[in-house]
């Protein structure tokens, strides 16, 4: 059993609409799956079921190889999470004291949490401005503060939901960069969900297209953009 993301049959109806209808998806250790779509497609309510905010229909799915319904406590404490539109954030604190907050939220002691903040503080490029307040920080750096609380608990499994779409081509290709780093130094499961076929292409080892709530295509990472435009075109033509 995998202590990565293991998804299986799994569905979800909001009323008359099929946000999800059967979902099959791994994604193990090491490898980061890009999941693209049409809006719509049912990209984000697949990862809010990942993330325990929504219970699935039917099917089941498990995160660190545990169940995200019938042991939601341990699956929450499995996975690390960042969104491109995050907002969870005392703005008139700085980035260490943020982080030190979440730190204790975890249960790490203060010492704990001071040594750990410091850690991630560095390996996200923000120890120059870690005392700065965050009400001060460019879009780029909240989203580095967003990726540094997500590890902050070492998690086996990693999602993020379109965190490059709020920054500019320079800060994004950064970004993606420092993810696919991260992804190699900590043998984590990554689940990416972008629109941008280019980084699709650049960061997946798998890339998994989506369209009316169903798997409408598998692709090798490394697939190019213009291949990866026709499989969604394919898609949303069925």
């Amino acid at each position: 059993m995998t202590d990565g993301v293991l998804v299986r049959g799994l569905t979800k109806r909001f009323r008359a609409v099929h946000a999800l209808a059967g979902i099959d998806l791994d994604v193990e250790r090491g490898e980061i799956v890009a999941l693209l779509g049409p809006n719509g497609a049912g990209k984000s309510t697949l990862m809010r079921i990942l993330a325990t905010t929504v219970l699935p229909d039917g099917g089941s799915a498990r995160v660190g190889g545990y169940d995200v319904v019938t042991q939601s406590l341990a699956a929450r404490r499995s996975f690390g999470l960042a969104l491109g539109d995050e907002r969870s954030w005392y703005w008139r604190l700085n980035g260490r004291q943020n982080l030190e907050f979440f730190a204790a939220l975890y249960g790490l002691s203060r010492r704990e949490a001071h040594g750990r903040v410091a850690e991630l503080l560095a390996e996200v490029g923000l120890e120059d401005a870690a005392d700065r307040r965050f009400d001060g920080y460019s879009t780029g750096m909240r989203m580095r503060l967003s990726l540094a609380r997500a590890i902050l608990p070492a998690p086996p499994v990693l999602l993020l939901d379109e965190p490059t779409r709020s920054l500019d081509p320079v800060a994004a290709v950064a970004f993606r960069q420092r993810i696919a780093g991260l992804g190699r130094a900590r043998n984590m499961a990554i689940l990416y969900t972008t629109h941008d076929l280019h980084e699709a292409s650049a960061i997946a080892s798998r890339v998994v297209v989506l369209a009316a709530g169903r798997v409408a295509a598998r692709l090798p990472g490394g697939t190019a953009p213009a291949a990866l435009e026709q499989a969604l075109l394919d898609a949303v033509g069925r």
